[in-house]
């Protein structure tokens, strides 16, 4: 199985302000998110990290014992497909390297404005939402700024399910994400690196 059969990326619409991002309604298929979402619940390996702009549970997708219908995510050609996406919506060349982690936000956790540029490091991000049904009572809001400024949004996406964001990573890529008031927000995100 590869990232053909149960990735579809749909209905892509592509903004340069206040930085370089895209956004689609699709990226896992219906099964995969649904086998996902299981595995999140019940038996994925979150550990509890916390920095000085946030604290959530996360994990390394390349790092963890997969459940059998989900070790294609790690795969060559399932990270091969992901990154040949990136690399034709921003029409740029990235490097073979991914990272691929999951992240979960809990009540009263929340991350603050940040940019996660790191001179030589990531250089795009792919972040996928997956949920049972968010609803704007629960937060968890991703909140893109103009500037480092907590009072400047330029926009507020809601995490809806299936969802995805992608964006170029700078010095002005500012973004946040809202304080989780009810449920869990749960992210698979794809990071990549200059080539």
């Amino acid at each position: 199985m590869n990232g053909n059969d149960l990735l579809e990326v749909s209905e892509i619409s592509l903004s340069t302000k206040p930085f370089r991002y895209f956004s689609a309604i699709s990226f896992f298929n219906k099964t995969c998110a649904s086998k996902m979402l299981d595995w999140f619940e019940a038996d994925a390996p979150w550990k509890l990290v916390e920095k000085e702009f946030y604290e959530q549970y996360e994990f390394s997708f390349l790092d963890a014992s997969l459940p059998d219908d989900l070790k294609w995510l790690g795969e060559t050609d399932s990270l091969d497909y992901v990154r040949s996406t990136i690399e034709r919506i921003f029409d740029v060349r990235v490097s073979k390297k991914v990272d691929l982690t999951a992240h979960k936000l809990v009540i009263g956790q929340t991350i603050r404005i940040h940019n996660d540029f790191i001179p030589g490091q990531e250089s795009y991000r792919l972040v996928t939402q997956l949920n049972r049904g968010w609803e704007p009572k629960n937060g968890g809001f991703l909140i893109l700024f103009n500037r480092d400024d907590p009072s400047d949004i330029n926009k507020v996406i809601t995490p809806i399910h299936e969802s995805c964001f992608g964006f170029e990573i700078s010095a002005h890529s500012h973004h946040a994400v809202s304080t989780i008031h009810s449920g869990e927000r749960y992210t698979v995100v794809y990071s990549f690196y200059n080539a």
